[in-house]
């Protein structure tokens, strides 16, 4: 895993784009454009980097941060997205830039993550869950798609240090 640089967006915004029609992992309906998301990638910075994962040099797999609801009283908490090329997805490929992601977290100040996950999609819920998020929240019926109503779920990861994590069993 490393921190994305620019020429990597066309990359990122193509592994997005291909999950638009699953209606699993984003509410976006539409493809976004590597414009489009010029501002989006120029806003994450050392406290809220994109990582990118490469197999063979090229780019399969992202991961980014971004920073929770704007107000200074939550610096320490931080949203978390992953997203994985479909050909690269059921490899564990997923569970290992979440683990990275989670150790990585402290370095980045962060003391809490969230991940906003659709309800009816079981496989991320699982991904997050086994990694000790949980459940902190649902908003029903808040995503319409193609006609359908979903909800979305908010889980969430208080981090604690290496040694509290080893006892609680969960690295």
């Amino acid at each position: 895993m490393r921190v994305a640089n620019e020429d990597d967006l066309p990359r990122i915004v193509e592994i997005y784009n291909a999950t638009i029609c699953s209606r699993l992992a984003t509410a976006d309906i539409e493809a976004v454009t590597v414009e489009s998301r010029r501002d989006w990638f120029a806003a994450h910075s050392d406290k809220r980097p994109i990582f990118v994962e490469e197999i063979d040099g090229a780019v399969v797999a992202w991961v980014s941060f971004e920073s929770f609801y704007g107000r200074a009283a939550y610096h320490q908490t931080a949203e978390i997205s992953i997203y994985v090329d479909a050909p690269c997805r059921g490899r564990g490929l997923g569970s290992k830039l979440l683990t990275a992601s989670i150790k990585l977290s402290p370095s980045l100040g962060l003391k809490n993550l969230l991940a906003y996950i659709f309800s009816h999609n079981a496989g991320s819920l699982r991904l997050f869950e086994k990694q000790g998020f949980s459940i902190w929240g649902e908003l029903p019926d808040v995503a319409e798609m193609d006609g359908d109503l979903f909800s979305l779920s908010i889980l969430g990861l208080h981090l604690c240090s290496e040694t509290e994590a080893v006892k609680l069993g969960i690295r």
